[in-house]
């Protein structure tokens, strides 16, 4: 069984293809509105992003300094480790060499002992000599007396016993000094032969081996410390080590934190580009299209001066850095200084008239290198490193993230996030619109324009 419809008549088909071509009914949400609340949450979260990449930034420098400063410590126990042992050696060889001193002393105590013997036989000598000149004198004695009986016969021989009386007197004499000075000697070599001459412990010592005892006791105790002194130090080592793998991992953490805090940046940026592109107007729309045509009148100032001759291609694109000697932070020169000295401060202090939210306006070449900064940044170096840093400003190459980022730039702008460092620890947070600077065809740079949140 067919069922069969019947066919819209004319009135019908048209009514139906009104109603399909009549336009939707709005709906409840103002789209527009919508955009701008998710501009402005991602405005949020880029500054909140922002602010945890700097604090992470700003703990990741700490962490290295104080790795920095662990490595330092770690290679000075190192040292002194290598020290004590160096100690530990030399103290060991000390106790040697008093060994063989005291051996050596011993010996030279036996030699001693052995001139003490000498002494004595040239002792006994002298007094054998003293005898027989005794008797000596005894017998020229006799036979002077025999002499002078004989009268004038024996005058002569008399002579000749006195002589030898008056000798026999003087061997006597020069034996008994002789015997006199070996007893002196003999009692002092035997009190040197007693204090180096090694004894039985039931013995008092002598004060030789006393000294040489208290040198051993004393080495042995040095040595004692830098053995004890040494295994502190391997301890130590190992926590050192410990520390380090520590700070190393911290460092890595770090690292995966700063990379997300970095996605985070980048996503409400895209975000913000995003809800730009859409053309809802927003917070950040003035400075956009601000940024915009400041780098057009800048690349159109550019164009004129390569068409007047005022200065070449070469010149215009001069990336030889020249260092300005004594500056720090770094200055630098290249020949296109002098051009922008002229022509930059009309757009960029007039752009700082925006409003009070603009911090600085800035053109910069492709590799970040700042000719001439706003007039409140362009004063010469002082020697203060802090206040240099935020007060001169110019002829300064900054080619950190975010100054690259904006130089390098070749869509219509980039909207960044990030802190910057006025100098001694101070910073502020501050959003960026930068705009491509474009000069015959060819990427020169870019226009930096920041403002506070």
């Amino acid at each position: 069984m067919f069922l069969y419809r019947k066919k819209p008549t004319v009135a019908q088909i048209e009514s139906r293809v009104a109603v399909a071509a009549a336009p939707a009914a709005p709906p409840s949400l103002d789209i527009t509105s919508v955009v701008a609340g998710i501009g402005r949450q991602a405005s949020a979260l880029g500054k909140c992003a922002a602010e945890a990449r700097g604090t992470i930034e700003d703990t990741t420098l700490v962490a290295l300094r104080q790795a920095e400063v662990v490595a330092a410590q770690a290679r000075q126990v190192q040292d002194i480790t290598h020290a004590q042992t160096t100690i530990e050696t030399r103290s060991r060889e000390s106790l040697d060499a008093v060994g063989r001193a005291r051996t050596a002393v011993e010996g030279i105590g036996q030699e001693v002992a052995a001139v003490v013997d000498t002494l004595q036989q040239v002792a006994q000598a002298a007094s054998q000599i003293s005898q027989i000149a005794l008797q000596t004198r005894l017998v020229a004695f006799n036979a002077s007396v025999e002499a002078k009986r004989a009268g004038e016969a024996g005058r002569g021989f008399g002579v000749v016993a006195d002589a030898v009386k008056d000798l026999a007197a003087r061997v006597e004499a020069s034996s008994r000094n002789i015997m006199s000075t070996v007893s002196d000697l003999d009692a002092r070599i035997g009190t040197l032969a007693g204090e180096i001459r090694a004894r039985p412990s039931t013995e008092p010592e002598g004060r030789f081996h006393s000294a040489l005892r208290e040198v051993e006791g004393g080495v042995e105790r040095i040595a004692e410390s830098a053995t004890q002194s040494r295994g502190i130090c391997a301890a130590l080592n190992a926590r050192m080590a410990e520390v380090e793998g520590e700070m190393q991992a911290t460092g890595r953490a770090l690292d995966t934190a700063l990379a997300r805090s970095e996605s985070l940046l980048k996503i409400s940026e895209t975000l913000i580009e995003t809800v730009a592109e859409c053309g809802v107007e927003n917070e950040d729309t003035p400075y956009i299209r601000a940024a915009q045509q400041a780098a057009g009148q800048i690349a159109r100032l550019l164009e004129d001066a390569l068409r007047t001759g005022t200065i070449s291609r070469a010149d215009l694109f001069d990336t030889q850095y020249r260092p300005i000697a004594g500056t720090n932070p770094p200055q630098h020169l290249t020949r296109f200084v002098p051009l922008a000295d002229r022509l930059f401060p009309q757009v960029q202090e007039r752009l700082l008239g925006l409003n009070d939210k603009v911090v600085f306006c800035i053109a910069v070449d492709r590799n970040g290198y700042v000719a001439t900064h706003n007039a409140k940044y362009c004063h010469p170096q002082r020697g203060d490193l802090v206040w240099d840093t935020a007060n001169s400003r110019y002829r300064r190459i900054f080619n950190d993230r975010t100054g690259l980022a904006s130089a390098r730039n070749l869509r219509p702008f980039l909207l960044q996030t990030y802190r910057r460092d006025m100098g001694g620890g101070r910073f502020v947070l501050l959003k960026e619109v930068a705009a491509p600077i474009t000069v015959g065809g060819e990427h020169w740079g870019g226009l930096r324009l920041a403002f506070q949140f």
